[in-house]
């Protein structure tokens, strides 16, 4: 076994991972809530994509046919989820919801059901805050700028279960453990507060994770559901540097559930373990394999380390370096960063999976067209934005927050049957990608005949490079993507840009407080030597200026803000005026030049 000593692990933050119990499900019973009570399932294709736990508890399972679904439990309410705009906006209004109640913004959505929150400024404030003497009289403080927000709490223990179940207690551990073992038992309350909050006021339930990095806190979330919390507790490893609490924790999983190891990849490291290709279970929709193999067969092997991880997983197209950064994730190391949500999403995609053949030019066209306005909707939703401005009419607008440059067309063939009539179970993917043509941007027609336009000019052309063969295709999978977003300008903090069109456009209402103005009231300025003439033209000017210095009638300046008798003074040097407080600092002035020199 190769030494895994040279890595370092960041134990300085605290990550609370968050997976939306029975989300699906969820959405659907908070709509009507009658549903709660009864079986429900969701549908898509003939497939159960995923059940509440009251399915569940009847025998209803995710990825099980319909039929069988229906025959397990008959009184089961089946909805159908092939429209995923429901589900798409509640995670979008949860995400905001726990977005607020964090101070990094630091909030990453993986999917719609789950998302990372990176609460370490949280628990550094906090931690300071700690009176030694009274921990079970704490108070977190979930506001900077209020200290009387927030909860109260005992920060004698840890809140909800942790791994190991009869975790050490703080005074068996060295001092750098004991740090964490604080850090980690406030972050264990902030997350119930949380959880307790999304339940209370969003009716949604959560399994949450708390540990020191995205991949420990999403796999430790796992060991109690639902509606629960787990946090990985110290030490992570021991005074020697031997194994700890993360080698036992992350041993027991199969590398294939590892986040960060994808399926390809996993085929690969199953391969070289077992000596041979994985067999997977063909009963499965998403293909599984019927060996276990574990983290620490992998760990353990006595040849696998980094390097013959590169040498296993390089090759063309593989990321530099991945050998060295999937071993860390089987060590449990995981240091990237919890990121910010974005303003705009980096790519909008749409695909559909197809069990039954996919192989007439009339049906890929059939099906590109559905992708294709399924897309350009998913555009008009995730990209656009109400503008400020009101069109002619009262109308409100619509603008674009990023236009997408590039298109990418997906599919998945199914390989031939071989000569004992089986198939070679595949998931490869072949893609062509080329620029987004501009009439997609169009807001005067409608989604459907763009949609048959872009079918017509850009996809059928790509499917065409992709598959020369004019018929005969056996497709499982088409996925059509807008991909390469380039942000507009905004007048958003968060924007890479500033819209110079709209500021000059609103300029006009900017500085209205402060544009020079004509007034019949007011004198001319001391000082001004004004024609006959002029003062039969026009009149003389005042400032407006909110806030600015003015002269009142006898040419005195005042602020506004000040009383009237305050007047300025007059130099009898140089004739200059100004308020009383800087003469002492003008007088200095023409004394400091008067020695200079000639």
């Amino acid at each position: 076994m190769q030494s895994d000593r040279s890595q370092k692990r960041d134990e300085s933050r605290v990550i609370i991972h968050f997976d939306y119990d029975a989300f699906y499900a969820s959405v659907v019973e908070n709509e009507n809530p009658a549903l709660k009570s009864v079986p429900l399932a969701i549908q898509q294709k003939q497939i159960v994509v995923t059940c509440n736990y009251e399915a569940r508890r009847r025998g209803l399972r995710k990825l099980q046919l319909i039929t069988e679904a229906k025959r397990v439990c008959p009184d089961a309410v089946i909805v159908l989820g092939e429209d995923l705009t429901r589900f798409r906006n509640a995670s979008k209004d949860l995400c905001n919801f726990l977005r607020e109640r964090i101070w990094s913004g630091r909030l990453e959505r993986l999917g719609f059901d789950e998302v990372w929150l990176d609460c370490t400024d949280m628990i550094e404030f906090n931690y300071a805050l700690l009176n030694r003497n009274g921990l079970e009289h704490s108070f977190f403080c979930t506001a900077k700028d209020d200290p009387t927000r927030g909860f109260d709490y005992d920060a004698r223990a840890v809140f909800g279960p942790t791994y190991p179940a009869d975790a050490a207690s703080e005074g068996a551990l060295n001092e750098e453990d004991r740090l964490l073992h604080s850090r980690l038992l406030l972050g264990s309350h902030l997350a119930r507060y949380l959880r307790h909050e999304l339940e209370s006021q969003q009716g949604y339930t959560a399994t949450v994770g708390i540990a020191t990095n995205k991949t420990l806190s999403k796999l430790v979330g796992n060991v109690n559901k639902p509606r629960n919390q787990t946090t990985l507790m110290p030490p992570l490893a021991d005074a020697h540097g031997n194994e700890g609490t993360v080698h036992q924790f992350m041993d027991m999983h199969d590398v294939g559930k590892v986040p960060g190891i994808g399926f390809k990849l996993a085929q690969k490291i199953w391969a070289y373990v077992l000596g041979r290709e994985a067999t997977h279970d063909e009963g499965l929709v998403y293909g599984g394999i019927r060996e276990n193999v574990t983290v620490r067969d992998v760990r353990l092997h006595e040849h696998i380390g980094p390097d013959k991880l590169e040498e296993i997983l390089g090759g063309p197209g593989a990321q530099k370096g991945i050998g060295g950064r999937i071993w860390g994730l089987l060590n449990g190391y995981d240091d990237t960063e919890v990121s910010k949500v974005k303003r705009v999403p980096s790519q909008i995609s749409q695909e559909d999976s197809y069990m039954k053949y996919l192989h007439t030019f009339e049906q890929v066209c059939q099906q590109l067209f559905l992708l294709a306005e399924r897309l350009i909707r998913r555009m008009h939703l995730d990209i656009m934005e109400d503008d400020e401005e009101i069109a002619s009419g009262g109308v409100p607008t619509r603008r674009w927050l990023a236009h997408p440059r590039t298109l990418r067309l997906t599919t998945r063939p199914r390989p031939p049957l071989n000569s004992d009539g089986t198939r070679v179970r595949s998931f490869n993917r072949i893609s062509h990608s080329g620029p987004m043509p501009n009439f997609v941007f169009s807001l005067t027609e409608t989604p459907s005949v763009l949609a048959d336009r872009l079918v017509d000019t850009t996809l059928v052309p790509m499917f065409r490079k992709l598959h020369t063969e004019r018929n005969g295709w056996n497709l499982s999978l088409i996925n059509v993507a807008a991909t390469n977003m380039a942000e507009t300008a905004a007048n958003s903090k968060d924007s890479e840009g500033r819209d110079i069109g709209r500021m000059f456009r609103r300029q006009e209402d900017v500085l209205k407080d402060f544009k020079v103005v004509e007034s019949q009231d007011t004198a001319p300025l001391a000082g001004a030597e004004t024609s006959e003439a002029q003062s039969d033209q026009a009149e003389p000017l005042s400032l407006s200026m909110q806030g600015a210095h003015v002269l009142n009638d006898g040419g005195d300046w005042l602020d506004e803000d000040q009383p009237e008798a305050e007047q300025v003074y007059y130099c009898g040097i140089c004739g200059s005026s100004m308020p009383n407080f800087a003469t002492d600092a003008h007088n200095r002035f023409h004394g400091i030049t008067s020695e200079r020199p000639s």
